[in-house]
């Protein structure tokens, strides 16, 4: 039980004998307080007064210990903005530790380390970085190869998610983007505070099943990836395009485009909001690790997306290195760090040569119509194709459909 969240620190509460004593006293049950204060929220009007007969305190002062702050409080905030900083600056200006962290590994094009990203974060030139994708644990009580603590309080998460999402945009450089990968759960939060500093792009589903259906709740397919940049727009966006859906037995459309096949763009279909085919890293030749691995796929198309050759490229939570892999492979910059051991990473780069061949692979397969293996097989299944359709005098617009 995490007697120092801040529902139970507002009320005084230190151990179980003080939270079973107030309990009886506010007449809300044990199991509904740990409740309210594991998850950090206000709680519900019938429960409310009782606690707040119980603590002496007032809803504005519950709130504020809470960290609950309305648009009305807000503006309470602002307009005694003067007052407040005298009273918390000292507070607010209280250096973060510092942890090591070292040089392990390097390229023409990339350096490694090892060790705490705050750390690093703080060393590095402000607004230095073009593109920044972040994969950070889902505390989730996962074993990692680091000694990275998978297992922390709700409250304790985000106060550290905070701190590296600050100084990521800190580090961003105007017109440049950040992804952020997470399960949607904790990225309505990043989100959050992404708000306050950055320009919302796209929250983007990628569809991937890694988990058994949740008795009473919706199954949970898909994890949330997090876009924005700094301004009001990005300085790079270069437009990735998908080949048309097609039967994979018979070559055959999915989709009914009537008389408009003509019109499709000869590079492919606009990639939407929605990834449906990004396959979760689930073979041994190509998962390095044993907790889970980025797709290759979903690496490329971000930093293809969003980077030009020579960008400097920077990820926090370095994993198995699929960043640094691919923004190396893609010519980009890049600055990496992982607080566990970094061997895997290393070893990926000692054998670049087969990662070279997956991306060859992808970027041979993307921003066209049809690939090479989609057109045999509507040959030999007799489906239309760009080249068999009747010519139409008029083609000047070009009609883009999904």
């Amino acid at each position: 039980m995490a007697f120092g969240n801040r529902l139970f620190k507002a009320l005084g509460i230190t151990n179980r004998s003080e939270l079973r004593l107030f309990a009886q006293k506010s007449g809300i049950s044990v199991k509904k307080l740990e409740y309210y204060n594991e998850e950090g929220i206000l709680p519900s009007r019938t429960d409310l007064p009782r606690i707040l007969n119980v603590s002496g305190l007032s809803e504005l002062e519950l709130k504020l210990k809470l960290g609950i702050i309305d648009n009305f409080i807000l503006n309470a905030i602002g307009e005694h903005s003067g007052e407040i900083v005298k009273l918390i600056e000292e507070d607010i200006n209280v250096k973060s530790e510092d942890y090591a962290y070292k040089r392990v590994f390097e390229t023409s094009l990339g350096t490694l380390y090892q060790g705490d990203c705050l750390s690093l974060m703080d060393d590095m030139e402000k607004e230095s970085i073009d593109l920044i994708f972040a994969d950070p644990p889902f505390n989730l009580n996962k074993v990692y190869e680091s000694i990275m603590n998978d297992k922390l309080t709700k409250q304790e998460y985000l106060e550290w998610t905070e701190k590296w999402v600050l100084k990521c945009i800190d580090l961003l450089k105007e017109g440049g983007s950040i992804f952020i990968w997470n399960l949607p759960k904790w990225n309505t939060y990043i989100a959050n505070i992404l708000n306050q500093y950055l320009s919302f792009r796209h929250w983007i589903a990628v569809d991937i099943k890694y988990r058994l259906p949740i008795k009473n709740r919706l199954y949970p397919s898909h994890y949330a990836l997090l876009y924005y940049t700094k301004g009001d727009r990005p300085n790079t966006f270069n437009e990735q395009r998908l080949p048309l859906e097609i039967c994979r037995h018979c070559g055959g459309d999915i989709h009914d485009y009537g008389g408009y096949k003509d019109k499709l763009n000869p590079n492919g279909i606009n990639l939407t909001d929605v990834w449906y085919d990004i396959p979760p890293v689930r073979h041994s030749k190509y998962k390095t690790r044993d907790s889970n691995e980025l797709s290759i796929k979903l690496l490329e198309r971000v930093i293809s997306l969003a980077s030009n050759e020579g960008d400097i490229v920077f990820d926090p939570f370095g994993g198995s290195g699929t960043t640094y892999i691919v923004a190396e492979i893609l010519n980009r910059r890049w600055i990496g760090i992982e607080i566990g051991p970094t061997d895997t990473i290393i070893d990926r780069f000692n054998d670049i040569g087969f990662h070279r061949s997956l991306i060859a692979e992808i970027q041979r397969n993307k921003n066209k119509l049809f690939t090479e293996e989609m057109v045999e097989i509507r040959k030999q299944n007799g489906h239309w194709l760009p080249e068999t359709l009747p010519k139409r005098k008029n083609k000047q617009i070009s009609l883009e459909l999904n």
